[in-house]
């Protein structure tokens, strides 16, 4: 597994996620609508690493099995994103994935706190965060685009730089 830039190519395999029910029923946003040219904007606008970082999770033959972010960087802060391709679940995609950019974040981008909510409904995420030991905590402030509804609603994790 390997985290590399978002190319034009992965337009596919990514609405492949993006129209998986399986993937998408838990998640904030409405991926149903999406089309292979909304995909292809996102990676375009992905080249820019000024806000938000968007990364490939690739396999070993370089195929794109996901996409890993951190959303809204500012402040020393930014919010945690994943996306996985429901072939690439159950394979250590995702743990490697989280890794490798949360070090990413606090080395690169010298951040001190990153963030992330999950919707309690999404029984496979919420089981992945606790598994791999990540701890709950209560809404941070820097989260942008939620209601206070939502924030009260998600699970909220958390992870402070050490270093």
């Amino acid at each position: 597994m390997k985290l590399r830039e978002l190319k034009i190519e992965d337009a596919p395999l990514m609405l492949e996620w993006m129209h998986d029910e399986s993937v998408v029923q838990s998640l904030k946003t409405d991926f149903s609508k999406k089309t292979i040219d909304d995909c292809i904007a996102f990676i375009k606008a992905a080249a820019d690493h000024t806000e938000n970082l968007h990364l490939a999770i690739a396999d070993e033959t370089d195929t794109y099995m996901g996409t890993v972010s951190l959303k809204h960087i500012a402040n020393d802060s930014a919010e945690f994103g994943i996306s996985i391709r429901s072939c690439a679940m159950g394979k250590g995609f995702a743990a490697c994935a989280m890794e490798e950019i949360l070090k990413e974040g606090f080395e690169q981008y010298h951040l001190e706190n990153i963030f992330w909510c999950v919707d309690p409904e999404n029984i496979r995420a919420v089981r992945f965060y606790d598994k791999n030991g990540y701890e709950r905590t209560e809404p941070i402030d820097e989260a942008q685009g939620y209601t206070e509804e939502e924030k009260e609603r998600f699970l909220w994790y958390n992870v402070k730089h050490h270093g």
